[in-house]
């Protein structure tokens, strides 16, 4: 992701919200009121290797998803993912997750990735799954019960 990802991503958040927050905790209206500071400040951190970010972008240069690597120390970090409605159903996530897991491997030098999801996300457990993600157990993810995930690289 870079610098001038901004409009597209911001507009992709949008448009996507409700349908994300059915089944991932909601970023709230400060996400959205301060996106520009806080993309920069996004922007800041990959630059300082603490994450890497990248995105789907379609033909028309529309984000259409958005796979993160985040908290990175120590050969590991968590994997974060979220795709646009209108590109659900499609393999994308399941595409994007397995190029973003061999970067971590080949160009950030990671051995390992965490994930989390809600259990009601059986999507998302199943991009997971397809990536080589093994469940590790049982957790809450914002009041919502949840299950964590880890891959070794």
């Amino acid at each position: 992701m870079r610098e001038d990802h901004a409009p597209a991503l911001l507009a992709f958040e949008r448009e996507n919200r409700a349908y994300f927050a059915a089944s991932v905790p909601d970023r709230g209206d400060l996400y959205f009121a301060r996106f520009d500071e806080r993309h920069a400040e996004l922007m800041a951190e990959q630059a300082a290797g603490l994450h890497h970010f990248h995105v789907v972008v379609g033909e028309a240069g529309e984000v259409l998803g958005r796979v993160n690597l985040v908290d990175v120390a120590d050969g590991s970090a968590e994997l974060g993912y979220r795709m646009a409605e209108r590109a659900a159903g499609r393999g994308l996530a399941t595409a994007a997750v397995g190029e973003v897991c061999a970067l971590a491997a080949a160009e950030y030098g990671l051995t390992s990735l965490r994930a989390v999801t809600t259990l009601d996300n059986a999507g998302s457990r199943a991009v997971l799954a397809r990536a080589g993600f093994a469940p590790t157990g049982e957790i809450e993810l914002d009041g919502r019960p949840g299950l964590g995930f880890v891959r070794s690289l």
